[in-house]
């Protein structure tokens, strides 16, 4: 007779049985609603050119102007060390490191622009430009050239738009499948959402796309930009965000918070429209909760300073965006739109700075947690997952190298993984 056999119980022996089955429903509702990250690499900001500025160069281009400004500004590890109060410690590995990335990886999330920063223009002229925009990328992707991460961002849903909205999406979809299928890491953008039947609207875009062109249902997912208080808050008084990832019904890749013109439609001033400003730091919470679980991921917005001119003036506007970049992070907020080249040293610096300097007690934390060995922190396996996961943003992004990790934990690529969550690679 076993142990388990021998223990008293006093419920009947239908009541598990019958709990079970009156949770199944919510069970698979938990299940489809909060599916959890999807352990894909996140980059670590979005870039975005507007479509009259694409060249088949631009990411290049990019790089090339930031490297130039690293040597106009910041010429060693010392200079940007002491123009950003990065640790002596840091400053040789992060600087090393932020022009290794502006030499191979400049931008890790390409978004051509055809809303605010492109404007209304002729139809035909937008048609030549999403046709464009469709045979660069085809080309980057087929070149190797292409960032991880590329899209455009189109038009909204609002009546005014909409059309030419879907008319530009529907031509660079069209380009894209005409010239060898959808690429890996695409990524569409849909701005300025106030009502989630306009996410409904998108995701039935979406699967009308893909049933004209053969594709698997699902294949397309989109970007909700949260840029109007509506989007936060709705009349009766629901959080709105929450109802736009569930009419996204699982096509929701990502929540990405618009500074300016979020601030705007709470009436702040031009002068005090910023990132930390209290709005802000209200509408991202709210953003935060919402996706949390579902696998929806969040990005922060931008500064509107620019690292241009003198180099006193570079360095005041350096400062803030590193700053503004070390907060979000701190904040869970591991991703943000860059709009300048010039503020590429800064997002790196910042972003290798962050891991680099919690690498030797994350990786302590997660071995002890491993080895079972103690240590003065008792960590629990939701601690285990969110250490290994900031260990894999490191490693993704360039900030960490994968045999330094695992020298310190003892762990390889497909252990983290298994901690985190992902799937394995």
């Amino acid at each position: 007779m076993t142990q388990h056999e021998t223990v008293g119980t006093s419920l009947p022996r239908g009541v598990r049985e019958g709990i079970t089955a009156s949770l199944a429903p919510v069970d698979a509702d938990l299940a489809r609603r909060y599916p959890g990250d999807s352990g894909t690499r996140q980059p670590v900001h979005t870039v975005y050119v507007p479509a009259d500025a694409l060249t088949d160069t631009t990411v290049r281009d990019w790089g090339d102007q930031a490297l130039a400004a690293l040597d106009a500004h910041a010429p060693d590890a010392d200079a940007l060390a002491a123009v950003l109060g990065l640790p002596g410690e840091l400053a040789e590995p992060v600087y090393r490191r932020v022009r290794a990335k502006l030499e191979r990886e400049p931008v890790e999330d390409l978004r051509i622009d055809f809303e605010d920063g492109y404007g209304p223009r002729p139809d035909a002229e937008e048609d030549a430009a999403a046709t464009r925009a469709a045979s660069v990328v085809a080309a980057a992707h087929a070149a190797g050239t292409a960032p991880p991460y590329v899209g455009i961002r189109m038009k909204c849903m609002e009546a005014a738009v909409r059309d030419r909205g879907i008319r530009t999406l529907d031509i660079f979809l069209t380009g894209l499948m005409d010239s060898g299928g959808l690429p890996d890491g695409l990524v569409l953008t849909l701005p300025k959402v106030t009502y989630a039947e306009q996410v409904s609207a998108m995701v039935r875009l979406c699967e009308e796309f893909e049933k004209a062109r053969g594709l698997p249902a699902g294949r397309l997912g989109f970007e909700i930009q949260i840029e109007t208080t509506q989007a936060i808050l709705g009349p009766d008084g629901r959080a709105t965000v929450a109802l736009m990832i569930d009419a996204a019904g699982g096509r929701a890749t990502g929540l990405h918070y618009g500074t300016f013109d979020y601030s705007a439609s709470c009436g702040v001033s031009a002068a005090h429209q910023a990132m930390d400003h209290p709005v802000a730091d209200h509408a991202k919470a709210v953003m935060q909760v919402a996706a949390a679980g579902t696998g929806v991921r969040l990005s922060d917005g931008s500064t509107n300073v620019l690292p241009i001119g003198p180099t006193e003036r570079v360095h005041d506007a350096w400062r803030l965006h590193h700053r503004l970049v070390r907060r979000s992070l701190g904040r869970a907020y591991y991703q943000g739109w860059d709009m300048h080249p010039g503020h590429l040293p800064t997002r790196y610096a910042a972003v290798y700075a962050f891991y680099r300097e919690g690498l030797e007690t994350a990786a302590a934390r997660l071995s002890a947690y491993v080895n079972r060995t103690g240590g003065d922190v008792m960590d629990e396996p939701a601690t285990a997952k969110a250490l290994s996961g900031h260990l894999l943003r490191g490693l993704d992004c360039g900030a960490v190298d994968a045999a330094e990790v695992e020298q310190l934990t003892g762990l390889g690529r497909a252990e983290l993984d298994a901690l985190a969550g992902r799937a394995p690679r």
